[in-house]
């Protein structure tokens, strides 16, 4: 049994579903039924034999436990956003005539970050790559505000540039695997490209990594070419927000690190590993300077994912077992740590009528579960123990130190410098005086303590099973 068409199938079935149903409420029921059921369909890839490589399609454990995690999140993050967005249709920001859209367009967006995973084909993945940017741009201007349409064209011609970048590159692989392998399909595709990887051009693959690089860079929000992202983050719906900073960032940097394993499999290509570390040391002190700047709560943790896109990016560029598992660790957990985040705060927003950082004050005292599930939050995304962040950013250091100590200071500087930008404006938030507003929170904290469960778990204790399949993962990736 291959579950792949039902993982793809179930979201662009409900996709054209979700199109034509006018009811805001039975559209949020399906929306969050359908990813339901795509996330139950992609454990299914945890427990199956693995299907061989078509033209199409490729599994591996890389993109299995990136399959799973990007469903999960999907799932908790369109069960969030019925209550976020019901709210939304009360206060009249949005109508019923743009619920429709945005449920049709989650689902589009869930498709084309799956394709994008599991896809074989290299020109395959870059289209789903631009689907996904797509309908991000046009549900990031769906309160049709004129920040919100300034937010949606900034990322729209950003993200545009980005991806022909990406295009050109992934067209100068398939000339440097021309030789090696001939003109066609076989020339496209992930599975035939790593097993010739040692008989290509070298030249041009080096030029078609940085061009790769800065591309498919643009996308996860690497320093310099992060511009876009806190804008969207700011004046897009907050699922969306969780959406992108932990799932849509992930792909990118999947795309990246899947071509960074074609020059490593050739001996005379340019180590790709400098170029990462530069990328990702510059989005973390760029990222972890901004931090102590920010206005607006979104905007702030916007800024919080490209510092750790930059810590997730360096760990790769170092490689190795040990710096690709706390990679891969970190990946996870940042995923599911940051859309935890973005849910509380855009309940907060909600109950403040504001983003605004100075107008957010005493949630632990007006809003105890709420404040403290920000405070946990926060702390885990800040590096802090019991939670596995502190776990996956003490592996890295560790790793670091022996190979490079300077990177390993550098490392360490970077991450307290996000840690107190961080700190200092959670004080305000969480146990600020207290606002006289007591509204209700109007949405469901479930969400949010599922992903801190499971990130508290994780930083206590990792399941044998589950080291053994990421240690085999980052062997893989070199």
């Amino acid at each position: 049994m291959n579950a792949l068409p039902l993982i793809l199938g179930f979201p662009l079935a409900a996709a054209v579903a979700l199109a034509f149903v006018s009811d805001h409420r039975i559209g949020a029921r399906v929306n969050a039924g359908a990813s339901l059921a795509t996330f139950t369909v992609s454990l299914l890839l945890l427990v199956l034999e693995t299907p061989e490589p078509t033209q199409i399609a490729f599994i591996d454990d890389f993109n299995i436990y990136l399959v799973v995690l990007t469903s999960f999140v999907a799932f908790t993050a369109a069960w969030f956003s019925a209550g976020y967005i019901a709210h939304e249709i009360e206060t009249g920001r949005l109508t019923p005539a743009h619920l429709r859209f945005y449920h049709a367009m989650y689902q589009v967006l869930s498709f084309a970050m799956l394709l994008a995973l599991t896809a074989n084909n290299i020109g395959v993945m870059w289209a789903a790559v631009e689907l996904a940017t797509l309908t991000t741009v046009v549900m990031v201007s769906l309160y049709r505000t004129r920040p919100s349409l300034e937010a949606a064209w900034k990322y729209f011609i950003l993200g545009s540039v980005g991806i022909a970048l990406a295009l050109f590159g992934t067209i100068l692989v398939y000339l440097a695997a021309q030789k090696a392998m001939g003109p066609g399909m076989e020339a496209l595709t992930w599975s035939s490209l790593f097993a010739e990887a040692p008989n290509f051009e070298p030249e041009l693959l080096n030029v078609a990594f940085v061009f790769l690089l800065i591309g498919y860079g643009t996308k996860a929000g690497l320093v310099p070419l992060h511009a876009w992202l806190p804008d969207a983050h700011a004046e897009g719906p907050t699922p969306i927000s969780a959406v992108l900073s932990g799932l849509l960032l992930n792909v990118a940097l999947y795309a990246i690190v899947r071509f960074k394993m074609l020059l490593a499999a050739n001996g005379d290509a340019l180590a790709p590993g400098p170029l990462l570390i530069a990328m990702g040391l510059s989005s973390l002190f760029v990222a972890g300077l901004m931090l102590y700047r920010r206005r607006d709560i979104k905007r702030l943790f916007a800024y919080s994912s490209i510092e750790h896109m930059g810590v997730i990016t360096v760990a790769f560029g170092m490689g190795g077992p040990l710096a690709n598992f706390a990679g891969l660790l970190h990946m996870a957990l940042h995923s599911l740590t940051k859309s935890a985040i973005f849910y509380t705060i855009g309940l907060a927003s909600q109950a403040r009528g504001t983003q605004q950082v100075e107008q957010i004050r005493g949630l632990t005292a007006s809003h105890p579960a709420l404040g403290w599930s920000l405070v946990a939050g926060t702390a885990a995304i800040s590096g802090l123990p019991p939670f596995g962040l502190f776990m996956s950013e003490f592996l890295l250091v560790s790793s670091t130190f022996p190979r490079a100590p300077v990177l390993g200071v550098l490392l360490l500087i970077g991450l307290l410098t996000a840690f107190g930008g961080l700190m200092l404006r959670l004080h305000g938030i969480a146990f600020g005086e207290a606002e006289r507003d007591r509204r209700p929170l109007v949405g469901s904290l479930i969400p949010v303590y599922a992903h801190l469960l499971l990130i508290l778990i994780a930083g206590v204790f990792l399941p044998g099973p589950l080291v053994s399949w990421f240690q085999s993962i980052a062997e893989v990736l070199g």
